[in-house]
């Protein structure tokens, strides 16, 4: 695969979701952008918040859509549309109830899992071979309680987890950012 060129972070915005589990996606692109010395910006014909940043060697673009998470296509679309961006250039950063916190996943394509973002992402590029990493946020145990788990805050120990899990995906993001997945995936996925 020829690499990634843009990163895509999945979370519903305003302040009020700004801590929650759902929100993992933001989290994690606010570290990338912050450690690339880089900020964003919002940029309303792209539904979003846009950041550029230099990843090895490379210079990524860097989305938070603005709309909320069932209508997360239609930034990515717009935005890799308008720079003439593959979805196999695309990665997108979302939680995930199916691992744990501290458990971070890189994976090719796929099903949305159930997941509203990924779902509209692949109905909008009308394909689902993009890539992913999937944060870990745990499960409740009960699939009547997963609404108010996700829009929940993780604990203390848990947002621990979870920063740990993103330090081990930030340090593979230059290798995945230029097409290295394998490497990548056998060192995260095996954790």
């Amino acid at each position: 695969m020829a690499g990634i060129s843009l990163v895509v972070g999945l979370g519903n915005p305003g302040s009020e979701y700004e801590k929650t589990r759902h929100n993992a996606g933001f989290w994690f692109v606010d570290r990338l952008v912050a450690e690339a010395s880089s900020r964003f910006s919002h940029e309303s014909k792209f539904f979003g918040d846009v950041a550029r940043a230099q990843l090895g060697g490379k210079r990524v673009l860097v989305l938070k859509p603005s709309t909320f998470m069932n209508k997360s296509g239609q930034a990515v679309a717009s935005l890799s549309s308008y720079f003439g961006i593959a979805p196999s250039e695309v990665l997108v950063v979302h939680d995930e109830l199916d691992l744990n916190p501290g458990s971070v996943r890189l994976k090719l394509g796929g099903g949305h899992g159930g997941h509203n973002g990924l779902r509209d992402i692949a109905s909008h590029l009308g394909v689902k071979d993009f890539a992913r990493i999937r944060v870990g946020i745990g499960h409740p145990g009960s699939s009547n309680k997963v609404l108010n788990y996700v829009l929940g805050r993780p604990s203390k120990g848990d947002s621990e987890l979870i920063e740990e899990g993103f330090d081990r995906a930030l340090q593979g993001l230059e290798a995945i950012v230029n097409g290295d997945f394998q490497k990548v995936m056998s060192g995260l996925n095996s954790i």
